[in-house]
């Protein structure tokens, strides 16, 4: 990653207020694990910001974390990033890395193209949340672990996923010069 310009902090600093702003509407879920629109805003940061500067993003969020209530229900500190929903939190940088790196090659007119980037970005929040999940609640139940930490957010981060490909399809169109919106290379 080169060195960050003005724009590009601010951007960065822009993404961790709006992923802190999603964890603000949770809606109780089965299990530990709320219902949240950070996963939106993660992907848009992938998507928009491309990668590195995405995973920073999430980053920056992670760390704002630590000292102010920005996770999920008001929670802070580092109980609330290693407690059950901490595998989440984590996987949201590889999320922001894996939409950013296919979304670079997806064209920004293809909405389909766009949401295959959000859906290939929730394989790792899935995939490290529901370990975390199973690891911090001390079970191997199948059940208990897919159902409660993946079957039951696929349908509402399905929608999220494609409002990220139609929110960077719209914004593709603007003149506004965002890092990760120019035709893919």
């Amino acid at each position: 990653m080169s060195a960050l310009t003005t724009r590009a902090i601010a951007l960065v600093a822009l993404f961790a207020a709006l992923i802190a702003v999603g964890a603000l509407i949770t809606i109780p879920m089965f299990g530990p694990v709320p219902f949240t629109l950070q996963v939106l805003f993660v992907l848009l940061a992938g998507l928009i910001l491309g990668p590195w500067a995405g995973a920073l993003s999430v980053i920056v969020y992670l760390m704002l974390g630590l000292i102010a209530p920005v996770y999920a229900g008001g929670a802070t500190g580092l109980g609330a990033l290693f407690g059950p929903f901490g595998g989440y939190l984590v996987g949201f940088v590889l999320a922001a890395v894996v939409t950013g790196l296919i979304g670079r090659r997806a064209s920004r007119e293809s909405v389909i193209q766009l949401t295959l980037a959000g859906l290939a970005g929730l394989v790792p929040i899935y995939a490290i949340g529901a370990a975390w999940l199973a690891w911090q609640l001390h079970t191997a139940n199948y059940h208990s672990v897919v159902w409660g930490g993946i079957l039951q957010f696929v349908p509402l981060d399905t929608l999220k996923a494609v409002a990220a490909g139609f929110a960077v399809k719209a914004l593709a169109s603007l003149p506004v010069g965002l890092p990760a919106l120019r035709e893919p290379r």
